[in-house]
């Protein structure tokens, strides 16, 4: 099973924390995506459509705080059998959360992108 990462030197959510405890069991039983899983995948896929900010349309849809959605997101686009269930979406999250990373790290060394 992929491990959750430590949180972004930059406070982004990007890096989410390590999940513990029976969330974390509950929340990625291995093996499978779960219907929470699922409908993050949608969300992703057409959450341009909501009206509003994207934190908006997320409190209204999983009524959880952003950096809490992009946690799970992180950790649901390393799972294998999300690129199953939707490889063209997965691999461009993991593109555009790749590219994120090696801009926040140019940052911090000083380079410019």
């Amino acid at each position: 099973m992929p491990t959750a990462h430590g949180p972004a030197q930059d406070g982004t959510p990007d890096e989410p924390p390590a999940l513990e405890g029976p969330e974390a069991d509950e929340a990625f039983p291995p093996g499978l995506l779960s219907d929470r899983d699922r409908r993050i995948l949608a969300f992703e896929r057409q959450w341009w459509k909501h009206a509003g900010a994207k934190e908006q349309a997320i409190r209204e849809q999983f009524d959880m705080s952003a950096t809490r959605y992009y946690q799970l997101l992180n950790h649901v686009i390393d799972l294998p059998e999300a690129l199953q269930h939707d490889p063209m979406l997965v691999k461009r999250l993991r593109r555009l959360r790749s590219q994120r990373r090696r801009q926040r790290a140019a940052r911090r060394l000083g380079l410019h992108t």
